[in-house]
């Protein structure tokens, strides 16, 4: 293992398995409570042993039975990896990337660029006289290129060269740490304290339509927006737009060729009208969604365990991901019939997995389709809930 303390319990899971050439799995076993406060129950097989363990989410149970494994187990852990030697020591830093870290405390941006050698390159002038040298083979010395690398950091200019640009990338690094280290680091002018946040407003307002920035300040002030198309006249390909726009008790009127655009009109004017307004003490600034994360699934997780798995969840839930863990095709609902009067109707609902067929009976759709599924799990051998 290079750096234990940088690797979950998972991964170090899976180096030993690997070490001892045994096949680990993990599989979830149940889930219980509400579905704000959930519980999860996951079961490790790594060979012949088996471990279980619970955590709030799946990943989190799954670390926590893994580092109970590691603890637990018979097998013996990989010796520690050697670390890697290199020419510049096993704690140094490329100089690109130290440069790059004095370059942002300094607050200057540093920036590479191949350029042809100032001067022509030598290249051997071959000899053209072959007499006297028939059934012979010479061979010219090819002349060793030089690779130059430009490097501005600032207004300062560093050349550096090398067999490769890489290494002249270096080389050009280390010229520029050797001066710039010795340099006292400039200190950024303090701005106001209302100036940043003000900037960081008008970048927002910016890319925000009229619209938007209306409804924006009317929730900020608790005050009613409406818009509402008043008017509209001339013949159907040259069509004119009056609507109006109510904020609390002020009112503007935008004009043209389309609703969207007579509204975007006195959405201009109602921002022109509230600007005058004076500035509130505390302002609300709205919250931003988060963007959704894209996490990976684990392959290495079965979502299936003994016939009392998910007792305590919904049965349509329940039967959803037991034919995923299996591997078969999702169950598939059928309204078959419905009968009675008006006030006191009774649906009959079929549940299909692969061959198999049950129906449930309930006096509204949704109760219908949990009896079916319920039934379809006492049918397939699982506990009902």
């Amino acid at each position: 293992v290079a750096n234990t303390k940088e690797k979950t319990p998972m991964c170090l899971l899976n180096e030993l398995a690997r070490y001892n050439k045994v096949s680990h799995q993990y599989m979830l076993v149940d889930e219980e409570g509400p579905a704000h406060q959930k519980l999860f129950y996951v079961k490790l097989k790594l060979g012949e042993e088996e471990y279980s363990a619970s955590g709030q989410s799946i990943k989190k149970a799954q670390h926590a039975v893994a580092s109970l494994s590691l603890e637990k187990t018979a097998f013996p852990k990989p010796p520690p990896k050697p670390e890697r030697s290199s020419g510049r020591g096993s704690n140094s830093i490329m100089p690109t990337v130290e440069l790059n870290a004095v370059a942002m405390r300094r607050g200057e941006v540093a920036s590479y660029k191949a350029i042809e050698p100032r001067h022509s390159q030598y290249y051997h002038q071959p000899n053209f006289d072959f007499r006297g040298i028939y059934n012979q083979r010479y061979r010219y010395p090819r002349p060793t290129r030089t690779a130059y690398v430009s490097l501005k950091v600032g207004q300062r200019e560093f050349i550096g060269e090398g067999p490769t640009h890489q290494a002249a990338r270096h080389t050009a690094a280390n010229k520029a740490l050797r001066i710039l280290k010795n340099l006292p680091t400039p200190t950024p002018p303090v701005k106001p304290e209302g100036e940043s946040e003000e900037k960081e407003e008008k970048t927002e307002n910016e890319l925000k339509s009229e619209i938007s920035l209306v409804h924006e300040i009317g929730l900020k002030r608790n005050m009613a927006v409406s818009f509402e198309v008043i008017k509209e006249s001339g013949p159907p390909h040259m069509k004119v737009f009056i609507t109006r726009c109510t904020v609390g008790d002020k009112v503007t009127e935008g004009e043209g060729n389309s609703k969207k655009l007579s509204k975007k009109k006195a959405a201009e004017l109602m921002l022109d009208e509230l600007k005058k307004l004076p500035n509130l003490p505390n302002s609300i600034v709205p919250t931003r969604n988060r963007p959704p994360s894209t996490k990976k699934k684990n392959r290495n997780l079965i979502k299936k365990g003994d016939q009392n798995y998910g007792v305590t969840i919904n049965p349509i839930s329940r039967l959803i991901q037991i034919t995923q863990a299996e591997k078969k095709k999702e169950p598939v609902f059928t309204l078959v019939a419905d009968h009675g009067v008006y006030h006191r109707r009774e649906f009959i609902m079929q549940v299909q997995v692969d061959e198999e067929k049950c129906t449930g009976v309930g006096h509204n759709k949704k109760l219908a389709k949990r009896n079916a599924a319920e039934n379809m799990l006492h049918h397939l051998g699982f506990n009902q809930s």
